[in-house]
Formats: C-alpha cells, structure tokens, sequence
C-alpha cells in the first residue's frame, strides 16, 4: 500500500524526496502513534491467502466418503422397509461420527494455524529514533527498515542508506545472481531486476546491510500484485497419511467386494434380500477402520503442538515422521552445543599476554598482565586492538532491567563488552565502507574516516587475517612482520583454541589517498588476538548420551578452530578419534571421505558448500540426516538433509526458510527432544493403527465365521457402526496422547521405508482379532437357542470388552504394563471408563435398546463376559513380561 501520490516511480526518486513524500524520517523513523494510525488504515503487511475452511465446509466434509453414503443408503432402504428403528439408529451413528470427526478435524486445523501464526517473520524497523524488531504484518508505508545479512525483505523498500548491501531477488526476478543495491535514484524506465535502488518484498539479503522505507506493503507489493506467497506452513499430507489413506481405500473395495459377493451368494441360497444386504452392510462396516484417517490427523497435528513446547517449531508434519528415522545429526557447535554467551577472557599482543576479568556481556571488568592491573589508554597496542574490535562491530547492548542483553552478532557483542571495560563508547561517526564477513572470506572490514583519512579495521579467522598483514604492532611501533613473528603468532592462537577458546585476529591499515578496492586488506598491521570462551550448555551431555543410546550419531561440523572445536567435544563428552578441516576436506575423495564418516570425527573450519557435501555423502551411505544451520549460505545444505534444522533466535530468515525445523532456543537437547517427541508420535499411531485393525478383524472373523455356519445375523449394521465409531474412536484417540515409552530411546531408528503393518504386526493383529471374533461367535450361539436378541446382545457386548480388553495389549508395543504403569495416560482410562459406560447405557437404556436391539443382560452374564474377554489381555500381558525377563532382554523388540 502507498500512502503518497507522485507522478514518478519511487525508484526514480532521491531519497530526500521519498521521506518527504511519506512523512517520515530517514534518522528517527516514524513515531509509534503514528505508524498505529497507519496501520489502521491501509491493514496488515500480508498476502492474501485463501480463506480457510468454515465450520461448516468441515463438518460437510465428514460425510463425504463412500462408506458413509452406503450406509445413508442402507437407512433409506430400511425406512422404506418400515424399519424405522434401524434407519433412525444408523442416521443417529453416522451424525454422530461426523461431530466426532468434525471435533478432531478442527482441532487439528486449529493447531496447525497456530503454528503458522507461530511463523509470521519479524523483521527489524527504526521508530521513535530506536531500532526494535516487530511483526512484519505491523509495517507500515513511511517505516523505516533496517536490513542485514540473511533478512528476507519484509515489503517492498526505497533504499536510503547501503553498505555493501547485494540481495538475491531470484524469487521474484529469476536473477540467479544476487544484486548489487544502491540509494542513489536510477532512471523511471529501469526494468524491475535492474531497479537497484529498490529491495522487493520476499527477496533475501546476502551480503551488506542498508535501510529503506517501506514504499508498498501487503497486496501492493510486487509480490502481492502476482499473489505469490513466499513462505507458509506446509500443510500437506505426510508419507504415513498416504500410506493410510492407500490402506483405507484398498480395505474400502475389498470391503464393498465382500459385502456383493456374499450378500448375492445368500439371496441366490434362499436367505431373505433384506437379512442379506444387512449382512453385507455390515460386514463392510466391519472391514473399513472409519476412524483411521480423524485419529491420525490429529495426533500429528497435537504432536506438533506439543513439540513446540519442547522448543521445537515444525514447518512441515512430514517432518514428524522422519525425526523418528533419523540416524545422524550434523550439528553447529557455537550456541547449539554452547550457551552463545561469548566473553573476551584472553588478549594476545605481540609485546605479551593481557588477561580480562568479568562475565558475559556485563560491561565490567579489569584487564591483567601477570596478576595486575593494566590500564588500556596507556598501552597502545592494547587500546589499538580493543578499538580495532570496537570499530569492526555491527553489535549493540542494550539494558533490559538488570541484564545487559546482546543485539547481533555474540561474538561482536563480547569485543563490544572488552571495549567498554576499557572504557571505550560507540564510535562517533559510523563506517564509510565495509567489506561484510562471509563465511568464504572469514573476515569483516570496516572503513573509517578521520582528520588523516581512511583507516581500514579488519578482523577474522586467523590464519586469513595473519595471510594478509605484512606489518606487526609492537610496543605502540609497527615493525615489519618476520617469520619468527608469524610463527610465535601461529602457536599463540592454537595455546588459545587449545585451551576452548574461540580466536579472532585483529588488524588494520591507514590507508593512501589513491587506492583499489582490492588494495583494502592487503599490508595490514596485525594488532593481536582475543581468546573467546563460549561454555557448553550443561543441558547437552545428557542430550548426547540419550541420543547415542537412540542409536543416533551426532558429527560436528563447525566454522571454529580444530583445537576449539575438540576441547568442547571433551567437555560435553562427545567422543572424536578423528579431526579434519576444510581444506583437508577439499583434498578428500567422496569414495575416502565416505569412509571416514562411518568414523568418529569432527569437522572444523569448515564452509557452507562443506556442508552440503557432508550431507550428501552421508546420504549415500544410507543415512538419514538431520542439519542444524543458521547462515545464508547454509540454506542449501539445510534443503538437502532429510531434517533441515534452523537456530530460532540467530537463524537469518533464509535459513528458516529453508528449514523443515526451527529451534526456538537454539538449543541441541531440543534437536534430540523433537526426535524423542517424533518416535513418540509414530510408536502411538502404530498402535492405534494395530488395535483398529485388529478390533476390526474381530468383527469379520464374526459375521463371516457365522455366515460359514448358516446362523442368523450375528451384529447389526448399527451395532458394528457403534463399536467403530463411538467405542474404538474414543479409545483409539486416547492412544494417541501415550507418553513415551521409558526404552523409547534405546531403540535403534526405525527404517524409514518400514511398512506401518510388518509381517509379525500382522499375524499379531490376525491372532488377536481371530480370538476376538471367535470368543464373540461362541457367546452367540451359545444362546442362540434359548433367545436369539440375547444371543445378539451377547455377541455385541462381548466384542466390545474384548477390544477394551485388548486396548491394554497396545499401551505398549514392548513392555508389560506393570511396568509402564496403569496411571501413566490418564486420557485412556478416562476414555476406557466412558466407552464402559456408553455399552452399559447401549445395553439398559431403553431409547439406545431400541436403536441397538439389545436386550438387559444378568450379573452372571457379564461375569462370563469378563471370563471371555481376560485371556486376550493376560496372555498377552504374560508373553512380554516373559521376554522382558532380564535374561531375554534380546527380545525386547516384541511387538504385539
């Protein structure tokens, strides 16, 4: 949206002209009352996506199956028959299944809408004269947005200030390259791609960083004009559901196959068309699990949910099922493995060592040569590196209460921190140039100008800055750099990566009056190094131990120093009997470099493209691959891997973008929690899965076993419909919430093409549903000939305790339930006293006695009820307690 008339386009415009145009100032930005009011009147900075289902369009939905149409079908038959009863009872059933599947459905659209809201970007603007990060649906035209490495633009801007600044439009343009940006005005007849004084909406920063006022937001954009989103919350289907969902339609035409074949085989016999096409009716209803779809739906969309409280955020529900395959975990270490809380301890200068006192981004503390104080105004080389580290810095601190809190970059804060302690404040003017760190450069370089000229501050890794100085500050007195000194300076950072500390080198240069740009960091002057501590979070020892008993190995892979990298591998207990860097890397065959990463190693200094290699590799050896990232340029890395993980807080929104997880706490424990959370997930639809099927193969086994015998018909239609419907769903969706089994993760991950149903769940669920329908048929005839409704009423109760029974069986696929204990999911028992309940009304209240044709049962008769319905659960219970035994603990994989 504009806000401002102007006869040319706002690329055309001097920037001068553009805030002018938009009331708004290039220094302060709007007022906050002001942007309110803004905002009130042009809307949210949003797309317009398609409106989301109503209740109602949900709830239609539900009775959009075929199933249920033959069931419909089957009530208007029996209301023509006069059989009003049965019509009335199966409409009452199908009604009731759709405000059950409705619930679950919406329920789940629900979850999975708050976690898109979760995902709405926040980009970084500047109002009331502060910089604060805000919603980017809350900017406004006249807003003034900052821009870094690694933003998505959030509308569409006139630039008013770059530095450097270049930003992939290919979203938009289809420009591969990324382009160089200025705020200089550019000609109205520029094509869009050339428009350089413009940053569109959706595009990324990739290098630099500039600021701009907002011009267009929402549907005005460029984006919004061709109504392309750039980034929602996936919300397709998952392998598991379609493989589901190919179950569900192949059990549905064998289904409707059975029923034909056996309802004409009994007409032409010379049953009653009536009695047969209810058999047929209900030996469909018996075959098709109608509540699969609903309970799986919403267990994965509450198991989302309920991974975001373990700090977790999962763009796509797919990406649930393939935690709980996950073999590896390639991890970062800064502020995943560690606490990103940078501190300066150590100062390496040529003239000797300086210690600094203090912790985190407190700015206080002292600076010590051999015990005692130093102060840095009178000692050059200290105060020239200290103010070199001050200068090259994009960081701020700012105060929130009692803490101090870092904005940008942890490492920049902390030489923010070290500078202060000296009591050095912000620069007065900032940079005239930059030349921006990336991670193929590994340096940062800021140009500034005095009463002299220009003076270029440099800082980086330290063997590229070290490569780049031909001078040396001693003693306040640069010296030309000799070998011996190169030499000291190499032992000096790895002492300090050594001893865990992460190493920056510092250097600068006074630049002549006529230079290149390729002159800029050439003959520098080395100043030093500071030796960063970062600590390890005391979270992640434990996060490593639960995942290698998970049968998960974790690879770092880190742009720090070996020696860095390997102390805090030995702290947190990570064991490495190999270390290779980049470029070793580069040196490396695939067919050698495979090999080696079925070892125990650790990769340092290494870049992006290293990444993506690594993943790659480890794919081809039949890994599945989960990798953490947080930079531009780990975006395709993060695409490759099967598990794509950004850092919530330090990510840049490329990388989320391209992430199939964010960590909301940047935290490593979270990675191994999510996986811990997915196995959750999929070991609960397993059984819910088995225990439906199985319930249902009880069923068949009934009325088909009974049509062999010539009986009469063992289950109504209704009364199939109530037990899968009303009984089944309720204990089923209990099932879903099971906590997590407490030898979860000590179990190997599960093949990702492992099929829902294996061989032995399958004979499990045969045997099991096989004694059911038995059980169920010899309670029939039993008093078949004494009274037939009895006889029904028998079979239909019967079956419902013995799947009540057997829901027991699947609390656990491999522990006896003495172990995992009776309390430990509230939900089922609640659920198991409510669907107990519901028979017991089924059976003596007389409006469902009408409905179901069931008849008041005697004490004795569910006395021999309950005898039926123990073996399935006591066998059961007593074959995995025997191979749990400790003698048998090779036979835990049991899966009933």
């Amino acid at each position: 949206m504009t806000t401002s008339e102007t006869t040319r386009p706002w690329h055309s415009i001097d920037r001068h002209e553009v805030c002018f145009a938009f009331d708004t100032d290039a220094e302060q930005g709007l007022g906050s009352h002001e942007a309110a009011r803004r905002l009130a009147r042009y809307g949210p900075n949003a797309i317009s996506e398609e409106p989301g289902r109503t209740r109602a369009e949900v709830f239609a939905r539900q009775f959009v199956d075929v199933l249920i149409w033959i069931l419909l079908v089957a009530a208007a038959i029996s209301f023509a028959v006069g059989e009003v009863v049965d019509a009335a009872a199966i409409l009452v059933i199908v009604v009731l299944n759709g405000v059950l599947g409705y619930v679950q459905e919406w329920r789940a659209e629900q979850a999975l809408g708050a976690l898109r809201r979760m995902l709405t970007p926040v980009c970084t603007v500047i109002r009331d004269g502060d910089e604060r990060e805000v919603d980017s649906t809350t900017l406004v035209p006249g807003d003034l947005v900052v821009l870094e490495t690694g933003d998505r633009v959030p509308a569409d801007l006139r630039l008013v200030e770059t530095v450097d600044l270049q930003i992939d439009e290919a979203p938009l343009t289809g420009e591969s390259l990324p382009v160089h940006k200025t705020a200089k005005p550019v000609p109205e007849d520029t094509a869009l791609a050339e428009r350089a004084s413009m940053a569109w909406m959706g595009t990324n920063v990739t290098n630099g960083r500039g600021r701009g006022v907002v011009v267009a937001t929402g549907m005005d954009t460029q984006f919004g004009r061709i109504a392309q989103l750039t980034q929602t919350l996936g919300t397709e289907t998952t392998p598991l559901q379609r493989r589901l969902a190919g179950l569900g339609r192949q059990l549905g035409a064998i289904a409707l196959t059975v029923a034909a074949v056996v309802s004409v085989a009994g007409v032409v016999s010379g049953r009653p068309p009536l009695e047969m096409f209810l058999t047929g009716i209900s030996l469909a209803v018996a075959i098709v699990p109608e509540g699969l779809p609903a309970v799986v739906t919403i267990t994965l969309a509450l198991g989302v949910r309920q991974m975001v409280r373990r700090n977790a955020l999962l763009r796509r529900l797919q990406v649930a099922e393939a935690l709980g395959s996950a073999t590896v975990i390639c991890t970062d270490k800064t502020g995943t493995l560690t606490r990103n809380e940078m501190t300066v301890t150590r100062i390496w200068l040529p003239d000797g060592p300086v210690d600094v006192t203090g912790i985190g981004y407190t700015p206080e503390g002292r600076f010590l040569r051999d015990g005692q104080p130093v102060d840095p105004g009178r000692h050059p080389g200290l105060f020239a590196l200290l103010e070199t580290g001050l200068v090259c810095n994009h960081a701020r601190l700012a105060r929130d209460g009692e803490r101090w809190v870092p904005r940008g970059d942890p490492t920049e804060a902390a030489l923010l921190v070290a500078a202060a302690k000296a009591g050095l404040g912000p620069p007065a003017e900032p940079p005239v140039g930059e030349l921006s760190f990336s991670s193929a450069r590994k340096r940062m370089t800021v140009l500034v100008e005095d009463d002299r000229g220009l003076v270029a501050h440099t800082k980086g890794a330290p063997e590229v800055v070290l490569a780049r100085c031909t001078r040396i500050l001693r003693d306040g007195r640069e010296e030309e750099l000799t070998d011996s000194d190169r030499d000291t300076f190499v032992d000096a950072y790895r002492r300090l990566a050594s001893d865990g500390l992460r190493t920056l080198a510092l250097a600068r240069r006074r630049l002549p009056d006529h230079h290149t740009a390729d002159e800029i960091e050439t003959e520098l002057t080395l100043l030093g190094l500071v030796g960063l501590v970062d600590p390890p979070r005391p979270e992640v020892p434990g996060a490593l131990r639960l995942a290698e008993q998970a049968g998960i190995r974790t690879v770092v892979i880190t742009g720090d120093a070996a020696e860095t990298a390997v102390t805090v591998a030995r702290k947190i207990g990570l064991r490495v009997d190999r270390v290779v860097t980049g470029p070793e890397l580069d040196d490396l065959a695939d067919a050698e470099l495979a090999r080696m990463l079925g070892e125990r190693v650790l990769f340092a200094r290494t870049s992006p493209e290293h990444k993506l290699r690594l993943v790659q590799l480890l794919q081809s050896n039949g890994e599945l691959v989960a990798m953490t990232g947080d930079g531009v340029n780990d975006a395709p890395a993060l695409k490759q891997a099967d598990i794509g993980v950004a850092m919530g807080i330090r990510g840049t929104d490329v990388a989320k973008a391209a992430a199939d997880m964010i960590l909301l706490d940047d935290n490593f424990a979270s990675i191994v929690g999510a996986v811990e959370e997915g196995r959750r997930q999929y070991d609960n639809i397993q059984k819910f899965v088995r225990y439906l099927l199985s319930s249902n193969t009880g069923e068949v086994v009934a009325v088909l076993a009974n049509i062999l015998l010539g009986g009469p018909l063992i289950l109504l239609p209704v009364q199939i419909l109530w037990i899968n419907l009303v009984t089944d769903g309720l204990t089923a969706v209990a099932l879903g919430v099971e906590p997590a089994a407490d030898d979860l993760m000590r179990q190997p991950p599960r093949p990702a093409r492992e099929p829902i149903l294996a061989r032995r769940a399958m004979v499990t669920v045969l045997a099991l549903g096989a004694y059911m329908g038995l059980a169920a048929l010899w309670l029939f005839h039993r008093e078949l000939a004494v009274d037939a409704a009895k006889a029904q009423t028998m079979a239909f109760t019967g079956l419902v305790l013995l799947e009540l029974a057997n829901l027991f069986n699947f609390r656990s696929l491999r522990q006896p339930i003495a172990r995992i204990g009776w309390r430990s999911n509230p939900w089922l028992l609640a659920a198991w006293v409510a669907t107990v309940g519901l028979q017991v009304a089924a059976v003596y209240t007389p409006f469902l006695q009408a409905g179901l044709r069931t008849v008041p049962l005697g004490w004795g008769d569910w006395a021999l009820l309950a005898t039926v319905a123990a073996p399935i659960f006591v066998v059961v219970e007593a074959l995995k307690a025997w191979r749990v035994r400790p003698s048998r603990r090779e036979a835990l994989s049991f899966r009933p």
